[in-house]
């Protein structure tokens, strides 16, 4: 049942204590499964990858070509598409690529004062893969803001892979990948896809880094094969914390709470407000809105298992508690959300004010809504244009330089006892 947690309850800490500690959505045991997967296509190649399509998405390929999804086979998947759909992803996907330009790091090159260069440069990484969940369910949306991103940085090589059960796969989501500038489309899922990209086959040369949701068997493929490549986050269930005043309309904080519990049933929707009759509102506003949301069965179980609303004596307390949640999705329905938002320290993104649901973050704002969850915006970000940077180091002597600074790191590198680094300095230093 939905928590309401008042702070004139005696056990209010304790509960506090509770619904920040719970965890969510705990994967069962997929790691053997998946180890065994990955070993079969690292050794197999295209083979493997084949024969576990046919087996977990009940699809049979003509052979390894089979698997890449070609330019003819796109465009027939735009032209299924509504003329205002396709303007609506274009038009998405302007604003993610306006936002993330303004994200492109700047390098610097300086001569310090012992005459020293020293600078630093940012690079793309050459080719990235990208993950995106198949199937009828999936989200154009999701490809938008991870591929735009990639290409704004610059990633030479964008490849993406999607699973098509039964052979069933949303054309929107082609439709989403060619706006973006995706370079090569694969048919394939699950780990053996995540293996497909790190390792690489015959068919599918590696990638350097691969982004992307996916369920518990690719999140623990993600986790197995970095070294390998380099990955983005290991995302958990998607959650939102909302602040608000009784100025609000309940039902309009009930259908933003309502926003993300649909996603998933261990998803998490949680209200601070201080009011408990608005808290109360809300709460039958969500119970109304339930009778009639298409998924109403997934957002009820994680509203009812995860939800909570938690009453505050004054919204500067909900402060504490929002930085100890550090949520995914952090909405400041308030009367003045700016004063507030400069109080919190750990939130994956900030909608301000009454007018900027989540959703909007979700589709057309801007910025990517790929952002960390299960509390990892303590020390995380959402993914951005220098996820698919690297920055590299620029250093430079002369002989006048390198004698001012040499002499302090012979002594630092005869103190490590690392005689070949000393003399590796003291031969310049004393010929200079």
């Amino acid at each position: 049942m939905t928590d309401k947690i008042s702070f004139a309850d005696p056990d209010f800490q304790g509960r506090i204590d509770t619904l920040v500690d719970g965890r969510r959505g705990v994967d069962v045991d997929v790691d053997d499964v998946v180890r065994s997967i990955l070993e079969d296509v690292q050794k197999r190649g295209d083979q493997a990858v084949l024969e576990c399509t046919e087996r977990f998405d009940r699809l049979a390929l003509d052979g390894p070509t089979a698997m890449r999804i070609d330019h003819a086979e796109i465009d027939a998947a735009k032209s299924e598409c509504s003329t205002d759909t396709i303007a609506a992803l274009e038009h998405a996907a302007g604003r993610i690529e306006v936002y993330h330009n303004k994200q492109m790091p700047q390098g610097f090159d300086y001569t310090d004062d012992d005459g020293v260069r020293l600078g630093s440069r940012w690079t793309a990484i050459s080719s990235v893969g990208l993950y995106v969940p198949g199937g009828t369910a999936s989200y154009p949306s999701s490809v938008l803001m991870n591929a735009v991103p990639a290409k704004v940085a610059g990633v030479d090589r964008l490849v993406m892979v999607v699973p098509t059960p039964d052979g069933v796969l949303n054309p929107l989501v082609l439709a989403a990948a060619s706006i973006a500038g995706v370079d090569e489309i694969y048919r394939i899922g699950g780990a053996q896809a995540v293996a497909a990209l790190a390792y690489g086959t015959k068919t599918i040369p590696p990638v350097d880094k691969i982004v992307g949701p996916g369920n518990a068997y690719v999140a623990a493929a993600k986790r197995r094969v970095f070294g390998v490549v380099g990955i983005d986050m290991i995302a958990g269930p998607s959650e939102i914390l909302i602040v608000a005043d009784a100025e609000n309309d309940a039902a309009w904080i009930a259908a933003d709470l309502l926003s993300q519990a649909e996603h998933d049933t261990d998803a998490q929707s949680i209200l601070i407000c201080d009011d408990e009759d608005f808290g109360d509102a809300v709460m039958a506003s969500v119970e109304d809105q339930l009778a009639v949301l298409p998924r109403a069965d997934i957002a009820r179980e994680s509203w009812k298992t995860y939800g909570a609303v938690v009453i505050v004596a004054t919204l500067d307390d909900a402060v504490p508690l929002i930085d100890r949640l550090a949520p995914e999705h952090l909405e400041l329905a308030v009367a003045d959300p700016e004063s507030l938002s400069a109080k919190v320290r750990n939130a994956g993104a900030i909608f301000l004010g009454r007018y900027t649901p989540e959703a909007i973050g979700d589709y057309i704002a801007g910025p990517s809504h790929v952002l960390p969850t299960s509390r990892s915006a303590k020390y995380s970000s959402g993914l951005g244009v220098p996820d698919f940077l690297k920055r590299t180091s620029i250093i430079g002597c002369d002989a006048a330089a390198a004698s001012k600074i040499t002499g302090s790191a012979e002594i630092l590198a005869d103190e490590e006892g690392l005689a070949a680094h000393a003399r590796s300095l003291s031969i310049r230093h004393n010929k200079s």
